[in-house]
């Protein structure tokens, strides 16, 4: 997206702008012919033909032959609203680029491994590039991106767009993603947190769908929850509700990031699980090798190593969500990140745990079930929130 491209006054910007002008007529007034469309939006015969034609092309309009005071006519009806829509998500080693069509329908992605973690302004122009050379590969017009949304695996104050200070991504703390990154690609962003995005997924492609209360929790380097109240995505003020790994569990137990003791993250964010089996605990490659994912592979195996790691995560996960249940008393706890593949061999210790911590009737008809979202649902809630934006 170039500068000329977004430009006020430019070609490109002039076409979105009139563009939009017909879509709001159908939206506000329903079905209208094109001569209608012509005197209700200023614009000339020609121009509304061709818009027409575009939106058509596009699938966002669909169009038939009909009869004005005598004479032949085509009236447009709007389907949905055109445009395409771009979700970006950061996470501490990664960057993921996913281009979806209005309604949030993924048509190209593309990643790559980078250490977002160093440099928030370097993974920006980082991932500028690559929304550049996604668009491209799909030969998708840049002047057609109608919302770009970003995730981030930190809080993120929805009045200011500041990220917060106690997050995976530390150098990022008090730096606004949304404005850098708008500059570059020439289009408004906006950013989410990642679980939070995660949640908005999984209520509508995942396990969730049909649940209004409902906690989604995000197990990764660190410990976070998209919560959704009554139908309601719910932020807090300061953007830092469903930060949840800072639940504190034991005071004695081992200083967090955040500076207490015995966060729940010290008991199952992925660098604590990593150090607490030796790298040759298995199969000679070991954790420190194969990663969560060779744990959690091990213990499926039957490793006693790994599947005592992964109950003891279980059981510590259990009574920090009871807390939650207490507090929000949802439907369902949905359980998203690698160590969610572990099934069984985590959600029973979880739920033994939570039948000790939570009140009856908090508990009785809650449910906790794995995610079936995976690695992208952030990425893929990015996209459905860019779409809605649309409407």
């Amino acid at each position: 997206m170039t500068e000329a491209d977004t430009t006020p006054g430019s070609q490109s910007a002039l076409r979105q702008a009139n563009e939009r002008r017909v879509v709001e007529v159908l939206r506000r007034d329903g079905t209208r012919t094109q001569a209608e469309l012509a005197r209700a939006t200023g614009l000339s015969a020609a121009s509304v033909s061709n818009i027409v034609r575009g939106l058509r092309s596009a699938g966002a309009v669909s169009v038939r032959n009909t009869s004005s005071n005598g004479r032949r006519a085509r009236a447009v009806t709007l389907l949905r609203p055109p445009g395409t829509v771009v979700a970006l998500a950061f996470t501490v080693d990664r960057i993921s680029v996913a281009v979806g069509d209005s309604d949030g329908n993924p048509l190209a992605g593309e990643e790559i491994e980078y250490e977002v973690t160093t440099d928030p302004e370097r993974a920006v122009r980082r991932a500028a590039w690559l929304v550049e050379t996604t668009l491209l590969r799909a030969r998708i017009d840049p002047g057609r991106v109608g919302a770009v949304v970003a995730s981030v695996p930190a809080p993120i104050d929805p009045g200011t767009g500041v990220v917060g200070d106690i997050s995976c991504v530390p150098r990022w703390a008090g730096f606004r993603p949304g404005p850098a990154l708008s500059e570059r690609l020439g289009s408004p962003v906006l950013v989410e947190n990642d679980a939070n995005l995660a949640v908005t997924a999984e209520r509508a492609l995942g396990a969730a769908q049909g649940v209004d209360h409902v906690i989604r929790l995000v197990l990764d380097v660190g410990v976070g929850a998209g919560i959704v109240m009554s139908g309601q995505l719910f932020r807090g003020a300061g953007g830092t509700a469903g930060e949840v790994g800072h639940i504190g569990l034991d005071q004695r137990g081992q200083v967090c990031r955040c500076g207490n003791r015995g966060c729940l993250e010290t008991f199952v964010g992925t660098d604590y699980l990593m150090h607490m089996l030796p790298r040759d605990s298995f199969r000679g490659a070991g954790p420190g090798t194969a990663g969560l994912a060779g744990v959690v592979d091990a213990a499926l195996e039957g490793d006693p190593g790994s599947r005592r790691v992964i109950a003891e995560a279980g059981t510590a996960l259990g009574q920090g969500t009871a807390i939650i249940a207490n507090l929000f008393n949802p439907e369902l706890v949905v359980i998203g990140g690698e160590l969610a593949a572990a099934g069984d061999l985590l959600l029973d210790p979880m739920r033994r745990a939570m039948e000790l911590g939570t009140l009856g009737s908090a508990l009785s008809d809650l449910r906790v079930v794995a995610s079936t979202q995976g690695a992208d649902a952030a990425l893929r809630g990015a996209l459905l929130m860019a779409s809605h934006s649309l409407a």
